[in-house]
């Protein structure tokens, strides 16, 4: 295939990433201005300095190395914002992956990890090239909402050991033992390392009250350091826990993939996939409520593969949109995917020359960074209101998710919660869908007017006993078809049943199924099944089906009227 050939087809596709609407236009036409590069290069300088406290903490949290987490920051970063279909995604390492890849490590390994999020790499690749990136919002509010709330309670456990200082060799992965432990070893707690997670924690909260757009992050990590640094204060550090950053760039690494490795891990890599499939489609939707752009998600799902690909190549750790570093950048003023590259640029520099600093930044310091990035996660506030608001089964949900979460493991609570949401769905359809005999009904809702337009002899129909009518309202899906096998035992045997289906918008196979066997039944019974008043989604189902052929067309009405008139 040609380069052009290849390019047509992503066109075709929708799938040529949003950096290169950058390029002239075949008139000459200029579509990125001097002015612009120069906002984007500000807006990547900041959103690179936000995003380096933030890169190393939550790869800390989730086992790996601070380094990993930089690396991963501007390698997924850089092709993120090249590759993909939002003008402003940043992408790097996120809170919502820190409990899986601590787990992933915990039973694989980092070599598992990294092979993980290769293939997790891949499976995001193909979700965008076949198209299924419009069906990943699809997942019910609560379940994602439930989630992130489970989350964001489960980092902020994980940071209480080194925000107090505590003194425990080999703390439990599992919630509830950790906190035992916590409790167990109150006793240990390092006033000091406390001061400054708590000092640290102030200066956010601070800068966020009075300076919101200065990152207070960088302001409360920054300051704590140099003040550790100068007072010598004995705290534990990223140089004594990690011996430091190396400044050097990683170099490749090729992970082997067997067959056995692939079985091993594959549960691991799709809960690494729909994760980043989720929050980088959330986080580029954030954008476009921000921007009034229009991102591309399939493109986005792509890019996100290659940058997991190419991150753990170089050893780093899975990556996705990151909703705060893109808001940031938003606020910061950037005008393209530009800026995400300068913000992995900005990285790179760092690494070069600054990483010796690093080493003196205390682990308090990083641990209250991220008690705000779980507070932030789990906002407890929209948690109590949906509890408050939200329909019962949508409460279900919610809570499901969040616990199953919070004690056992992310792809089970999100399986759980969206199999629970759709038994609730269905419990809602058969809820708001109903089969009803309306010979009565229609009799009483008759007027002189009908009589006056000559409908004496649908009047007459109405009280014989040889037909009866029944109105379906609302959509025949699975859940209500069993509504309709029960309507022959309810009723004696007419020569004509009719059907109204003006009230159902839309029907799947099971319904279709259902109204294939109550026709079967009503032939058995030398009964005709008539059907009127047919919308176009049910129509063009049951002709696609089959249906309406084995029906007859004499038996597939217009109006009740006619149905009733007809022999």
């Amino acid at each position: 295939m040609t380069i052009m050939n290849y390019l047509k087809f992503f066109k075709y596709r929708d799938l040529i990433p949003r950096l290169f609407e950058l390029f002239p236009l075949k008139d000459g036409t200029k579509r990125y201005s001097f002015s612009g590069f120069g906002k984007d290069c500000l807006s990547g300088l900041i959103v690179g300095i936000v995003a380096l406290p933030l890169a190393m903490g939550f790869s800390i949290a989730a086992g790996g190395t601070p380094a990993q987490g930089i690396y991963t920051a501007i390698i997924a970063g850089f092709c993120i914002s090249a590759f993909g279909g939002s003008r402003f995604q940043i992408g790097g390492p996120t809170g919502a992956f820190v409990i899986i890849i601590f787990n992933v490590i915990l039973r694989h390994g980092m070599e598992g990890l990294i092979a993980a999020t290769i293939i997790s790499g891949i499976m995001l690749f193909l979700m965008g090239l076949f198209g299924l990136g419009k069906f990943i919002k699809y997942i019910p509010y609560p379940v994602t909402t439930g989630f992130t709330t489970g989350i964001g309670i489960l980092i902020f456990s994980q940071q209480i050991k080194d925000f107090f200082g505590f003194q425990i060799e080999n703390i439990s992965p599992e919630f509830i033992e950790k906190w035992i432990s916590h409790f167990k070893y109150a006793g240990t707690i390092d006033l000091i390392t406390m001061s400054i997670g708590f000092s640290t924690l102030a200066i956010i909260i601070f800068m966020r009250k009075f300076f919101p757009r200065i990152p207070g992050a960088v302001v409360g990590v920054l300051l704590l350091t140099v003040i550790c640094h100068f007072f010598r204060l004995p705290v534990e550090t990223i140089g004594s826990r990690f011996g430091g950053i190396p400044q050097t760039l990683p170099q490749p690494h090729f992970t082997p993939l067997t067959w056995a490795v692939i079985v091993d891990i594959f549960p691991d890599a799709f809960s690494i996939a729909l994760l980043a499939a989720i929050e980088s489609l959330l986080s580029a939707v954030v954008a476009d409520s921000m921007t009034g752009d229009k991102h591309n998600s399939n493109t986005e799902l792509m890019a996100q593969g290659v940058g997991n690909i190419a991150a753990a190549i170089f050893g780093g750790i899975p990556a996705t949109g990151a909703i705060a570093r893109t808001a940031t950048n938003i606020k910061s003023g950037a005008t393209s995917p530009v800026s995400g590259i300068i913000h992995a640029l900005t990285l790179v520099l760092f690494v070069l020359f600054l990483a010796p600093a690093a080493a003196s930044i205390p682990l308090a310091s990083l641990s209250a960074v991220l008690v705000v990035v779980s507070w932030d996660m789990s906002n407890l506030a929209r948690f109590a209101r949906i509890t408050r608001t939200a329909p019962k089964s949508d409460v279900t949900v919610l809570i499901t998710t969040c616990v199953l979460t919070i004690l056992f493991d992310l792809t089970f609570a999100v399986e759980v919660g969206v199999v629970l949401a759709v038994f609730l769905f269905m419990r809602r359809m058969i809820e708001i869908t109903d089969i009803k005999p309306q010979n009565d009904e229609l009799i009483a809702e008759l007027t002189y007017g009908d009589i006056a337009r000559n409908k004496q002899e649908s009047i007459k129909a109405l009280y014989r006993k040889d037909i009866e009518i029944f109105e379906i309202n609302g959509p025949f899906f699975f859940g209500v078809a069993d509504m309709l096998q029960d309507l022959l035992a309810r009723i004696s045997k007419p020569k004509k049943i009719i059907l109204r289906m003006r009230a159902v918008p839309a029907i799947d196979s099971t319904g279709i199924a259902a109204l294939e066997s109550f026709f079967l039944a009503c032939q058995k019974r030398k009964i005709r099944l008539i059907i009127t008043e047919l919308r176009d989604q049910p129509a063009r189902a049951l002709e696609k089906y089959g249906f309406i052929k084995d029906l007859g067309e004499n038996n597939l009405i217009e109006t009740l009227d006619e149905a009733v008139e007809s022999s």
